[in-house]
């Protein structure tokens, strides 16, 4: 048992005669390794992404909902009476009417031949 342990310690594995499969298993451990390591790091590059993205869609959303109440009170007839008393325009006392306009009746085929 001492040995073995002291073996392992001085890596004897590697330079003995059959090292060259202790090589290729090792260097298979490796690659796994780096490619484990860049695997998470992009995952948590993604992760840290959509994290801020969340957070400008939250502040988007709260900016399009000011602006949207924004603009439901200008839309208001009181304020937009108000801003057009202060350019000396008043609003009309007679109300509108609606103007009606009839579509000429077209003629048909034979009507248009025989004229």
């Amino acid at each position: 048992m001492k040995k073995g342990v002291f073996d392992i310690l001085k890596a004897r594995f590697l330079i003995n005669d059959d090292a060259f499969k202790n090589w290729r298993f090792i260097v298979f451990v490796i690659v796994l390794a780096i490619l484990m390591i860049a695997n998470t790091q992009r995952y948590e590059q993604k992760v840290f992404e959509i994290a801020r993205l969340s957070t400008e869609v939250k502040e988007l959303r709260s900016e399009f909902v000011d602006r949207r109440s924004e603009l439901m009170k200008l839309k208001m007839e009181s304020t937009v009476s108000q801003k057009m008393l202060e350019k000396q325009i008043f609003p009309s006392t007679v109300p509108p009417v609606k103007i009606k306009v009839k579509k000429a009746e077209e003629k048909r085929f034979f009507q248009k031949i025989w004229q």
